[in-house]
């Protein structure tokens, strides 16, 4: 390196953002994550024994995925080697295998791997380290912010140890704040700068967990701030409110959030909590959230778990699905809202549900024929065969039914549906033991 160079990377060094300054660069220095990297678990010992195996980071952003890698890069003994997979291809990694092959042959140096962005490599990509990874020639460290179990190989995964990571607390971030306040080599130490108790407070809880967000907002508050008459400037609870206009809603449309956002939607709605489905409505909505597809769920959980219970549920999701299809946002809110709101109120069976269930495994098992008086009649001749004869038209008879097999010699006395004592099914209880159905309601 020359001294244009050196020159170079420290004044890349000293315009980098200060959340990107902060990162800390021992283990020491790291804030949160205690679950995965305190002083007695696995990846403490492990980075401090220069000991890794290959792991994957999973966790959303700014939660330290990437500076876990950088402080095992400034503690290993290893050459670490950083790809984006953004931005790098099979070439790329190509020629980081052929060097590592090269190192551990002549010098018996190991290669760590850190792979930015691992999600976005193709499966093909993927598959290519397998072998490298399996024979150790590299070490490879994955870092998403997908579920590593949807976006990762299967075959890559088995090869790793999957840690993941949680949103810091707002405990957590309040340290980091006052330490890029206090610190004068890397972070706001050199500004006359004083961060008042309450926006740190808010900072650090608007901030959703996310550490690199209220670093970004402390920083640009210092920036853009004139100084007070005391001289001194004030990041107080105004300007922080000014820097962070609106909290980050930590959902992803094809990611992980995305996956557990639905499903939580759904419990909730089945759970008959509607103040906990249009919760997560509403953050869906936030996060732009396709409508079609909070309907669909809607729809289908109308059915699944409200059912027989109360019919009009389904009249009333399908209704919605239609009507949010025509009006679009931001009016389709209180359509979804209204539907969701009912379904979660509704009463609850899972009685058809259980009855498809149970009839498809007796499909699956069991072959069986027609009964011959159910079988179809409207052609000629078809005495001739003995097709339809013997049945009873229900209409001919008292109530309008009539006590005949319908379900096939091989399964006659099987029952798959058996609906509960709560909300329209008690009625449909009712007409059962009027008829003379008693055997679906054991």
């Amino acid at each position: 390196m020359d001294l244009f160079d050196y020159m170079r990377g420290q004044k890349m060094k000293n315009d980098a953002p200060l959340a990107m300054r902060m990162r800390p660069r021992t283990l020491d220095e790291v804030v949160g994550q205690e679950h995965i990297i305190g002083k007695n678990c696995l990846l403490y010992r492990a980075i401090r024994a220069d000991k890794l195996s290959s792991i994957i980071f999973y966790g959303p952003p700014g939660t330290g995925k990437t500076t876990l890698a950088r402080v095992i890069a400034n503690t290993t003994s290893a050459e670490f080697t950083q790809l984006n997979a953004t931005t790098s291809g099979k070439k790329d990694m190509e020629e980081v295998v052929s060097e590592a092959k090269n190192r551990l042959g002549m010098y018996g140096k190991r290669t760590i791997l850190f792979i930015d962005e691992i999600h976005r490599f193709n499966k093909g990509q993927q598959d290519y380290l397998l072998p490298f990874v399996e024979d150790g020639t590299v070490v490879l460290i994955g870092a998403t912010t997908e579920n590593p179990y949807f976006e990762v190989n299967g075959a890559l995964l088995s090869r790793s140890v999957i840690f993941e990571l949680k949103p810091l607390s707002k405990e957590n971030i309040a340290t980091l704040l006052d330490r890029a306040v206090q610190d004068k080599e890397r972070g706001l130490g050199a500004f006359p700068l004083v961060l008042e108790k309450e926006a740190r407070d808010f900072l650090a809880d608007i901030a959703g967990g996310d550490a690199r967000t209220a670093l970004n907002a402390l920083e640009l508050g210092a920036l853009k701030t004139e100084k007070s008459s005391d001289g001194l400037i004030h990041i107080d609870l105004p300007v922080a409110e000014q820097c962070i206009q609106k909290r980050a809603v930590r959902y992803d449309r094809d990611g992980d959030q995305h996956y557990d956002t639905i499903s939580a939607f759904i419990k909730s709605m089945r759970g008959s909590d509607p103040d906990a489905a249009v919760y997560y409505l509403a953050k869906m909505l936030a996060a732009g959230e396709d409508v079609k597809f909070i309907a669909r769920r809607i729809m289908i959980c109308a059915s699944e778990d409200v059912g027989n219970a109360d019919p009009m549920a389904m009249v009333v999701a399908a209704s919605a699905a239609s009507e949010v299809e025509r009006v679009g946002m931001p009016e389709s809110q209180l359509i979804l809202s209204q539907a969701a709101i009912y379904i979660a109120s509704a009463p609850k069976s899972n009685a058809c549900t259980e009855a498809i269930f149970a009839a498809e495994e007796s499909v699956k098992n069991t072959k069986t024929t027609v009964p011959v008086h159910l079988q179809d009649a409207h052609y000629h001749s078809h005495e001739k065969l003995g097709h339809g004869i013997g049945y009873r038209y229900a209409h001919d008879y008292p109530n309008h039914y009539v006590d005949q097999q319908y379900l096939p010699d091989e399964i006659k006395d099987e029952t798959f549906y058996h609906p509960t004592e709560i909300g329209y099914e008690e009625n449909i209880r009712a007409y059962f033991k009027k008829i003379g159905r008693e055997k679906n309601l054991s």
